[in-house]
């Protein structure tokens, strides 16, 4: 998949049929559609092609990252996109003035004049333009005028539940990663850098890594006990992984840290993925060290069931 900011980084296109949307965390009901693009392109022996914006628009328009967390970084949903098959992702840059371009701005702009799209296929409820003011409606009475077919997927064939974004977004904040894997087709995941910690874990028996994310939109599940398939380089390790302010040794911030089982190497500085598997059990605060050493015992025996037939 090629990656462009910009229309004018793609090649001349024999037939393109075209998506568009912020497509965050790729999940089940975006799959569905990005399957059908690519389809349609197949059998008209065309390009696929996903326009997505970044940053978020809500960022853009006022929220904040602490009032909406991303289920995905753009690497992260780049790649995800190019895992369905798409030919060509145009990463369009979201600003004020952007914007404020309105619907039929938008189409001639973007989808018209930039894309030369044949075809544009549009999610359940798609908006756009300026105030959110164009719909699968306003597109399809002015197919002549653009000069392209437009098709809308029926929320019914999306999934049945209406799969969003939003809905992930709640199961993650309360633990249930299990739900969110459903609803994404897929499990979810984090990346981020090993740092170093205060070894606690390690005295104890079960060192741990800790894991810093730099994007700080990233959504990070509730506070809790996981177990988890960590991604090191070309390795697949199992382990289990805590996000809380540690309790029981009267931590002060939020940590995340995974204990990976039979593996013993230095990974300091080194990039990894955190895979979610299932919630073991909420944080707690235990009577001391050795209470804690002993929950950690039976924390790994259940991460250790969770993960036997990965």
């Amino acid at each position: 998949m090629l990656i462009v900011s910009s229309s004018a980084g793609l090649p001349d296109l024999k037939y393109p049929v075209v998506t568009s949307g912020t497509f965050d965390g790729v999940h089940f009901g975006h799959q569905k559609i990005l399957r059908d693009v690519v389809g349609q392109a197949k059998a008209q022996d065309g390009e696929s092609v996903v326009i997505t914006y970044w940053p978020h628009p809500r960022f853009v328009l006022g929220k904040s990252p602490e009032s909406l967390r991303l289920l995905s970084t753009f690497e992260e949903k780049a790649e995800l996109i190019a895992q369905c098959g798409i030919d060509y992702l145009v990463k369009i840059p979201f600003t004020r003035a952007f914007s404020q371009l309105s619907a039929d701005e938008y189409i001639h702009q973007v989808i018209v004049e930039g894309m030369h799209a044949k075809k544009l296929v549009l999610g359940y409820d798609h908006k756009f333009g300026k105030n959110q003011e164009g719909s699968f409606n306003y597109l399809k009475s002015r197919e002549e005028v653009y000069g392209f077919k437009v098709e809308e997927i029926p929320r019914q064939d999306l999934d049945e539940v209406g799969v969003s974004s939003t809905k992930i977004r709640v199961a993650l904040e309360q633990g249930d990663v299990h739900l969110a894997n459903e609803y994404l087709g897929r499990s979810y995941s984090l990346t981020g850098i090993v740092t170093k910690g205060e070894q606690i874990g390690r005295r104890i028996g079960f060192p741990t890594a800790n894991i810093y994310v730099p994007e700080e939109y990233k959504l990070i599940p509730s506070d809790g006990v996981y177990a988890v398939l960590v991604q090191l380089g070309s390795r697949t390790v199992k382990g289990m992984l805590n996000i809380g302010k540690r309790p029981t040794v009267s931590g002060q911030t939020k940590t995340i840290e995974v204990n990976m089982f039979n593996f013993d190497e230095d990974i300091y500085g080194r990039t990894l993925t955190v895979v979610f598997v299932g919630l073991l059990r909420k944080e707690k605060k235990f009577s001391g060290l050795e209470a804690l050493q002993a929950q950690l015992r039976k924390d790994q025996e259940n991460a250790v069931e969770w993960l036997e037939n990965l």
